[in-house]
């Protein structure tokens, strides 16, 4: 912590920002490594998720929409607002779907409604990584797994 500056009348003289030790590049062009914790999501070099959480649904589509913009994502098609979004939720069926993911997908993301009354305005964002090999079968789920 270094000591405070003053100016010739006495006030204090802002501290200097430090600069940025490197450049921000968007997950698209450097996915994140398996194991590693990515602005608040999990990576395993394949798949990154995270969940984003606001005061409305809107609020929380909102948040998504300018993580992707950032990320490099922002030439995905995404519906145009939250009462879009809410179109892709599935209804509630009388069968128990164990596996059935619920929300919308478009290569290479999906936006997934979490299921629990607790996370009422949550969503959980997977990014895929595009230069996995045989990225176009996994995301799809064609591919076996191993």
């Amino acid at each position: 912590m270094s000591a405070q500056q003053y100016d010739e009348f006495g006030f204090v003289l802002p501290e200097k920002p430090m600069p940025p030790s490197e450049p921000h590049l968007p997950m698209r062009e450097c996915f994140p490594a398996a194991g590693t914790e990515y602005l608040g999501g999990q990576s395993d070099g394949w798949e990154y998720r995270s969940v984003f959480a606001g005061k409305t649904l809107s609020d929380t589509f909102d948040m998504i929409r300018r993580f992707l913009q950032e990320e490099g994502y922002g030439d995905v098609p995404l519906p145009a607002n939250a009462a879009e979004l809410k179109l892709f939720r599935r209804p509630r069926s009388l069968q128990l779907e164990l596996f059935g993911e619920c929300g919308y997908v478009h290569n290479p993301i999906k936006i997934l409604f979490p299921r629990g009354a607790k996370l009422r305005n949550a969503l959980i964002l997977c990014v895929y990584n595009e230069q996995a090999p045989q990225h176009l079968l996994r995301f799809h789920g064609v591919l076996p797994q191993k």
